[in-house]
């Protein structure tokens, strides 16, 4: 029977589950990346990191301040321990012994410790270590967030991208069907020979078959977006900015002309922030040569008894208190102290070579992001002229078929090269949104 309930209760929570209305969304690129940074599944988890280390800072912090426990313990002694004494201590004869129970039955300790760190190197260190911990994940945030930034641009573009493609593969097939029609017209008439209806027929059909796969593509572009954002795959969608307006808003050649520091990136930031943890690190083992010191007070109470009547008014409790300072002086070690300070340094050493190498690189990425975003501009003007051209030529040989003074071949050829210039265009305008962005990560935008 319970097994039934419980059939019947999950069937009923799916349902529900499977009736919930998706939610719609609407952005434009900005509001697209804004949103992003809250809801991506990396920049959610990226922000517990840091409250987890803030909460990790504190716990450090804890380890120096007064620390206070209590206890309380209970003994049963159902067989006492019994000791050997002579018995003539007993009036026994000499060279006998007695067996003697020392103790009581029931015994009970209560008492409260409060405990203070009075001086310990490696405590000063580790509080420092603390916030190097909590910069790191800071720093670990900015990176996701930049990243996340990027991811948004790409998918947003290749929505676009799919999007403005589904027009023109759509807007050329109309046009293709018409002139395949005409020209099927012409044949009928005896006034053309059937390899030129052929021949669009072929045309055609490469058409209608890249518009199928760009429809896929824009729903699989369309689901990636959606997870960047950090919503669900059924959610709606929708994308206010148009590939045009982004490309002229993403055009600036002026922009790579700025001055670049690496100390700015936060991959240089996060190797800055290693090379001081390799440091605190070296500065920890040095520390673990100097005295501790620490102190602890001691209050409490005990109480015996051969019956168990401890929280009864009979009870006599015997109090006692004291105060104890432990002193702890590092004097040999064999010198296993001196052996991990020297892989500390060295591993200092190693963390600072490794920054110098994140500048250098950061540099070369840099130049080169910033040579692929001019070309990227260079690329856009020529495509544009590329697609007047083809249009142009597309058009002539259009008119030129249709009299009847060009060959269908010479008229297929220039249709593809339209339509391999229509493409080209819109990658071009793809491409400058992407590779700005690009760009902006190596600049550390926000």
């Amino acid at each position: 029977m319970k097994k039934v309930i419980l059939i019947t209760l999950l069937s009923f929570a799916i349902t529900a589950k499977s009736q919930e209305k998706p939610k719609s969304f609407s952005f434009n690129l900005e509001e697209a990346i804004n949103y992003a940074l809250s809801n991506n599944y990396s920049a959610i988890n990226a922000t517990r990191d840091i409250a987890s280390a803030k909460s990790k800072k504190w716990e450090t912090t804890a380890m120096g301040l007064p620390q206070i426990n209590a206890s309380l313990d209970y003994q049963n002694n159902f067989e006492l321990q019994k000791s050997l004494i002579p018995a003539q201590f007993f009036g026994g004869n000499p060279g006998e012994f007695a067996e003697v129970a020392f103790g009581t039955k029931h015994n009970m300790n209560a008492r409260t410790t409060l405990s203070q760190l009075i001086f310990d190197g490696s405590y000063i260190v580790a509080l420092q270590a603390s916030k190097t911990y909590l910069k790191f994940y800071e720093n670990a945030k900015q990176k996701t967030d930049v990243e996340i930034k990027e991811m948004v641009v790409n998918a947003y573009g290749n929505v676009l991208l799919a999007e403005e493609s589904i027009l023109i593969l759509e807007k050329n097939k109309v046009i293709l069907e018409k002139t395949l029609f005409d020209t099927k017209e012409t044949f009928k008439n005896g006034l053309i020979e059937e390899e030129n209806v052929e021949q669009l027929q072929i045309t055609l059909s490469s058409v209608n078959s890249n518009l199928k796969n760009v429809k896929r593509l824009r729903e699989i572009a369309a689901k990636m977006l959606k997870i960047t954002l950090g919503i669900a795959i059924t959610d709606d969608l929708k994308l206010t900015d148009k590939l045009d307006t982004l490309t002229i808003n993403n055009l600036d050649a002026s922009f790579s002309q700025g001055e670049f520091s690496p100390s700015q990136n936060v991959n240089y930031q996060m190797a800055l922030n290693f090379q001081e943890q390799r440091q605190l690190e070296y500065k920890l083992q040095r520390t673990k040569a100097l005295p501790s010191l620490s102190a602890n007070v001691n209050l409490g109470y005990n109480a015996f008894g051969n019956q168990f009547q401890f929280f009864t008014s009979n009870q006599k409790w015997l109090n006692y208190s004291n105060l104890g300072v432990n002193l702890n002086v590092p004097i040999f070690s064999s010198l296993a102290r001196s052996a991990r300070t020297q892989q500390a340094k060295i591993a200092f050493e190693k963390a600072k070579t490794q920054l110098t190498e994140t500048e250098q690189k950061l540099k070369l990425y840099y130049a080169s992001a910033k040579s692929e975003y001019e070309f990227s501009i260079e690329e856009f003007a020529t495509a544009k002229t590329n697609l007047n051209l083809a249009e142009r030529i597309e058009k002539k040989q259009q008119i030129k078929f249709t009299e009847g003074l060009s060959s269908s071949f010479d008229f297929s050829e220039a249709q593809r090269q339209l339509y391999s210039a229509q493409q080209n265009y819109l990658q071009s305008m793809v491409n400058i949104i992407n590779k700005k962005a690009s760009l902006e990560k190596v600049i550390n935008i926000k």
